[in-house]
């Protein structure tokens, strides 16, 4: 059984510091996922994630501070921080939670087509007429889901490739024509939870 035994040293100078190292980088990556449910709205969610956040953290300090020379334990928890924000990033994206307004500016020859375009995709859109720099031209406004947004824009980029868009995120929307999301996944799951995002 001499195989299972760890020596003093490995323990504390690779072991510990990639426990820490590991712990940080689910904090953090919970905190950030939380940060985005506190700016979506989504209360009961980010509450549940802020309790397994700080008991995290709190493992973490406990252990830092036991042994404040070693070196090893302060750089994996800062490395750990640091890929934990990352991570937290990329969880956040595929997640793609919430809804965003997509304006988009065109001419009046892809109009049109972008228009029927969003409506065949099951997307509420609104067209204004506006003048641009270059004369005259139209301003589309539809509310989408960030989950079908690459989607969506490569759509409007086939139809017009010059055509300008912008994208803001929505907090909160009020009726209107909305696509219909998929529940069956793990994202649809939190969508259900939060309450879709949609003001009561």
């Amino acid at each position: 059984m001499a195989f299972l035994l760890i020596s003093p040293e490995l323990y504390a100078w690779v072991i510990l510091p990639l426990l820490i190292f590991l712990a940080r980088v689910c904090d953090v990556t919970l905190e950030t996922v939380r940060i985005v449910f506190i700016s979506k709205g989504i209360r009961v969610l980010a509450a549940a994630i802020a309790f397994f956040e700080i008991v995290i953290w709190l493992l973490a300090v406990e252990v830092v501070m036991k042994d404040l020379a070693n070196i090893a334990n302060f750089l994996a928890y800062a490395l750990g921080f640091a890929a934990g924000t990352y991570v937290g990033l990329v969880v956040e994206e595929k997640l793609s939670l919430g809804m965003v307004i997509l304006r988009i500016v065109t001419t009046d020859e892809s109009c049109d087509a972008i228009t029927a375009y969003l409506q065949s995709e099951n997307h509420g859109v609104t067209c204004l007429d506006a003048r641009g720099s270059r004369g005259t031209v139209t301003m589309i406004l539809s509310l989408v889901n960030r989950s079908e947004l690459s989607r969506i824009t490569l759509g409007i980029e086939r139809i017009n490739p010059r055509a300008f868009f912008s994208i803001e995120d929505v907090r909160y929307v009020n009726e209107g024509v909305f696509r219909h999301r998929s529940r069956d996944s793990f994202t649809g799951m939190i969508h259900t939870l939060a309450g879709t995002g949609r003001k009561k």
